[in-house]
């Protein structure tokens, strides 16, 4: 494993306890981010973070990726929600070869410009939500991308569009046209991050602004690969709820879920996700249960927290990880203690 940078990470700790989460009840009530808390995410160089340093970004190792997502998770989940989907494309952007590195590597390393993703359909069984068809200039996308988080706010969407078995990556321009609708969803938590279901109408996508194509299979196994980054969320909502309801036995099991997850292959990854989402729905539980019936409050954090857990259950779930939550959650309290999960 890579050394954790530590300045990095520290600056992270501190913009989430001195910023994030005292903003963050007023942030989920308001119905949508302000940008000013997303500069402060800038002004902390954190656009940087997924990006090597000859493009303007900080070069930081996987390792201090994860610890920075955790802190601000557990700052504001809304506001570094809509930042994380920021990795996807900045990504995509230094690693391709073609016209959109020109376009967007610098830009979305300097947080110049922000970047969200459309994939979330590639994880649902059955045909595929989003087609790409071949044509003279390109690509021509028809179909559904169902969660887009941050619309508003960014300037580019990592577009993912299937064709036959082929996965067509894009960058596409994040803003409503004739072929391109977007409707926002009402979400029971982070809904301020303002996600939507993007509508593609025989959208065209010029040939330069493919990224790459992928197999799908290819994919599958790069996103199984990944599921590390995606634990950070439930980590970092999990140990805010810890420390607003003090020392407790959910201290020790969040260093071993930790532990375990930073040490999985890339089989046990599914399993070790599943446990941060059953822990974080336990430990803000907890909370509420520590809080009292004034949890429920609209101004508590408490109730934010738990509703923000609920959601981890599901983001970024595969038929793998539901498997796996599920299993957790409707298991005996008995065999959770024989599996060591407290």
């Amino acid at each position: 494993m890579s050394e954790v940078n530590r300045d990095i990470v520290a600056r992270a700790v501190e913009l989430a306890d001195s910023q994030l989460f005292p903003n963050a009840l007023a942030v989920d009530a308001k119905g949508h981010v302000p940008t000013t808390q997303l500069d402060l995410v800038r002004g902390a160089g954190f656009h940087g973070l997924f990006s090597p340093v000859e493009f303007g970004g900080l070069g930081a190792s996987p390792e201090t990726q994860w610890a920075v997502l955790e802190a601000l998770a557990g700052g504001c989940l809304t506001t570094s929600f809509i930042w994380a989907q920021h990795a996807g494309p900045s990504r995509a952007a230094v690693e391709t070869t073609g016209p959109m590195r020109n376009r967007w590597a610098e830009a979305l390393a300097t947080g110049e410009a922000r970047g969200g993703v459309a994939f979330a359909h590639l994880n649902r069984p059955g045909s595929s939500m989003l087609q790409a068809e071949p044509c003279t200039d390109g690509w021509l996308f028809t179909g559904t991308a169902p969660f887009v988080t941050g619309w508003g706010h960014i300037d580019v969407v990592l577009t993912a569009a299937r064709w036959s078995d082929s996965i067509v990556w894009a960058m596409v321009d994040a803003k409503d046209c004739q072929t391109l609708t977007s409707r926002r969803l009402s979400l029971a938590a982070i809904d301020s991050a303002v996600t939507v279901e993007l509508r593609f109408e025989k959208h065209p996508v010029a040939k330069k602004a493919v990224t790459s194509l992928e197999r799908l299979t290819d994919w599958t196994e790069r996103y199984r690969r990944g599921l590390r980054s995606n634990g950070s969320n439930p980590l970092g909502v999990a140990a805010r709820a810890m420390r607003l309801m003090g020392p407790s036995p959910l201290d020790n099991q969040l260093s071993e879920a930790r532990q375990e997850i930073d040490a999985a292959t890339v089989d046990r990854l599914p399993a070790a996700r599943a446990r941060l989402g059953d822990l974080c729905v336990r430990a803000t539980s907890a909370l509420v249960a520590s809080t009292g019936g004034s949890a429920l409050f609209v101004e508590q954090q408490a109730q934010r927290l738990a509703r923000e857990a609920l959601f981890l259950l599901v983001q970024g779930q595969t038929p793998e990880i539901k498997r796996y939550h599920l299993e957790r959650l409707t298991a005996s309290p008995s065999t959770r203690g024989l599996n060591n999960d407290g």
